[in-house]
């Protein structure tokens, strides 16, 4: 007799504690064995597992050796409550079965805390059976158009009468879209007055249908903690207690996230919250609206990746390629290119638009989940907001006193002998002129992933400069972090790089940030989503234990780089992100591979071993200097084979030494060219 769950297990979190559920039983004996009205317990366990009925969950611990649990045996476990739910009382009668009976006998042996079910008459069956002070009797509402079975009666027809069910029950549990409904376009509504009236009568209110890695409304962002705080943490009502999929999320919500929205974070200083092209998972990437909800979810540094129009105009975009981030694809399709120096695929550039024509563009939200499960980015916000040149970010970011900024520089030696544009100088004379690099109130973050371009900002000591390497690594030699040392003093990694994943599972930390921090470089990770799907099955689909695993002790990163920074800052404003702080409920990190040596004790059904990642070298991080910048004026009679696409160095798309070398070569013999003619 069990919560219906939808996956392995259940579980009721209240403000008293975790109480256990056993998720998927459906039957019940006379005197306390498992079983089914067409067979025994034991036959039970022996033909029949569980597994996941929520897909998108891995089936790697689906039909475990683990047989089917009797109440009696999870009530050994000592839960701090216990809930049962019983689903089909009129069922079980139909084969001569008592649930009723049950339920007086095992009370004898085991403390049952809540009793729950879909049917009114097995409630009032159990009056004056048990004791009403020891156990709580809890009507379920299942969704509003089905029929209660005893009184004939739609759901939706019995929560207008709430004062009958006081009668035989001391609280309700009911669908969490009973309170706080969504319609078809997946917002949110506003809530209706059922907790109020339920509280009115005396009824105590629980809600279900929680899961972290189901689809839930845009208004949280994917963030499921953000969904436990509507019904717990408004000026309007409380609901008693949730029945959950995932306890862990529940608890963290309650204890540690609730009324805690206008708190300071309670560590001063690192880590850094670094938004990724603003809060891109709210609004369409570097566009004014994306900067100002990520100023509003308390970034410390915003971002702008800087891209260059034809004209020379420097602005923010996440990528030279504007054709899945904008409208470009309607109007400008016939100037679509290949370019092998900047990405496999065809694409739309900047550098081949006049800043008038990019005006034009509408900026669309990135959705990078879109395949799985449907799962778009708050499709209300899809086209919003406008493009932000790379001064107006500046003046932005002054105005609104943020922590600090982040400038990427992408593309430039490709943007140099290719373009005629120093996207570089560009950058160099736009902070000059907002007086950048005459403060020292504002932290400037230098980025990029070529270590030319910061060794360009080296005059300025107070840019920090970052490499940001986008290959999966696993380590680096010593001889490497003494060049990086020279132009760099801070990195930007992948995730994975730090904790590599197998199959959606983590297998294990890598050394790097150790070494990195050994020699004093600072490490930020990139980037952080909300979606579950961009998750390892480890932190439980919720982005908070994800966050808390990086930037906890033993890893301890710098910052996080985050599409969603609402997320990251309620984690770092909560009491419990302080290690220092003794609290009977902290945010507790994973351990990196735990949860995939935990199936068959890592044994031969487990996915074969990755190849480790490679460690970073020398020429994995150096760069040869930026080739200069072309100029048509005194090229135009240049033959063909010395026109800038032909002769001139293309900028390598990945750090490597044979590419560096050779493109050195190159670029020395186009520059011998060019001089001689």
């Amino acid at each position: 007799m069990g919560m219906e769950g939808k996956g392995s297990g259940s579980s009721f979190v209240g403000g008293s504690g975790t109480f256990a559920v056993i998720a998927g039983v459906r039957y019940v004996s006379r005197r306390g064995t498992l079983v089914a009205p067409a067979g025994s317990g034991d036959e039970i366990s022996r033909r029949f597992a569980f597994i996941q009925n929520i897909f998108s969950r891995p089936a790697l611990f689906d039909a475990l050796a683990n047989p089917i649990s009797a109440v009696e045996q999870v009530a050994k476990f000592q839960p701090l409550g216990f809930w049962i739910n019983v689903q089909y009382s009129n069922f079980y009668a139909q084969h001569k079965l008592d649930p009723a009976l049950y339920i007086q006998d095992i009370l004898k042996t085991t403390a049952i805390n809540y009793i729950s079910s879909p049917e009114i008459s097995f409630l009032k069956s159990l009056n004056g059976k048990i004791n009403k002070i020891n156990t709580q009797l809890i009507f379920m509402f299942r969704e509003a158009t089905a029929v209660e079975p005893t009184t004939n009666q739609t759901y939706a027809s019995l929560l207008k009468d709430l004062p009958s069910i006081k009668l035989f029950a001391t609280g309700i549990l009911v669908p969490k879209a009973y309170i706080l409904p969504v319609n078809a376009q997946m917002y949110l509504e506003a809530p209706t007055t059922l907790v109020l009236d339920a509280h009115k009568q005396g009824l105590q209110v629980y809600a279900y249908s929680f899961a972290n890695d189901d689809v839930a409304s845009y208004n949280y962002s994917y963030d499921p903690t953000a969904e436990y705080l509507q019904f717990i943490d408004n000026a309007q009502f409380s609901v008693d207690g949730f029945l959950t999929d995932f306890p862990s999320t529940a608890s963290e919500a309650i204890a540690c996230l609730a009324h805690n929205k206008n708190a300071s974070r309670t560590i001063k200083g690192k880590p850094l919250v670094i938004s990724y092209n603003g809060a891109s998972g709210v609004y369409p990437g570097s566009t004014d609206l994306a900067y100002q909800q990520a100023v509003d979810d308390g970034a410390d540094v915003i971002d702008c990746s800087v891209q260059m129009s034809k004209d020379g105009v420097a602005f923010c975009s996440d990528s030279a390629d504007l054709a899945s981030s904008t409208t470009a694809k309607a109007t400008f399709l016939s100037r679509a290119a290949t370019i092998p120096e900047i990405q496999s695929k065809n694409g739309i550039f900047s550098f081949d638009l006049s800043w008038s024509e990019i005006q034009t563009l509408q900026p669309l939200i990135a959705s990078p989940f879109s395949n799985a499960a449907g799962m778009v980015r708050n499709p209300a916000n899809k086209s919003k907001g406008k493009f932000v040149t790379l001064e107006d970010f500046l003046e932005f970011s002054k105005q609104k006193k943020v922590l600090g900024i982040l400038i990427d520089i992408q593309n430039a030696a490709y943007l140099a002998s290719n373009k005629g544009l120093s996207i570089a100088d560009t950058v160099a004379t736009a902070l000059s002129n907002a007086t950048f690099d005459k403060q020292s109130t504002q932290k400037v973050l230098i980025q990029s992933d070529d270590s030319a371009v910061l060794s360009k900002f080296s005059n300025v000591p107070s840019y920090e400069k970052v490499l940001r390497i986008e290959e999966e690594v696993s380590g680096i030699l010593t001889a490497t972090v003494d060049e990086l040392k020279k132009f760099a003093g801070a990195v930007n990694l992948r995730r994975t790089s730090i904790i590599p994943s197998l199959n959606s599972f983590t297998t294990a930390s890598t050394p790097i940030v150790e070494e990195m921090h050994k020699a004093n470089i600072s490490v930020y990770v990139s980037v952080f989503s909300n979606e579950f799907v961009a998750i390892a099955q480890d932190y439980y689909s919720d982005p908070i234990v994800e966050l808390a695993t990086y930037i906890s002790s033993p890893i301890g990163v710098d910052g996080v780089v985050t599409e969603y920074p609402a997320t990251a800052t309620a984690y770092l404003r909560s009491p419990c992100s302080n290690p220092d702080a003794k609290l009977d409920y902290t945010f507790t990190p994973v351990l990196p591979g735990a949860m995939l040596q935990s199936f068959s004790g890592g044994g031969s059904g487990m996915p074969p071993a990755a190849a480790p990642a490679p460690t970073l070298a020398i020429a994995d991080v150096v760069d040869p200097p930026l080739p200069p910048v072309y100029n048509s004026s005194t090229a135009t009679n240049i033959s063909a084979s010395t026109e800038p696409n032909a002769a001139t160095a293309p900028a390598p798309s990945k750090n490597s030494q044979t590419t560096n070398v050779a493109n050195l070569g190159v670029s020395l013999i186009a520059v011998m060219a060019v001089s001689l003619l």
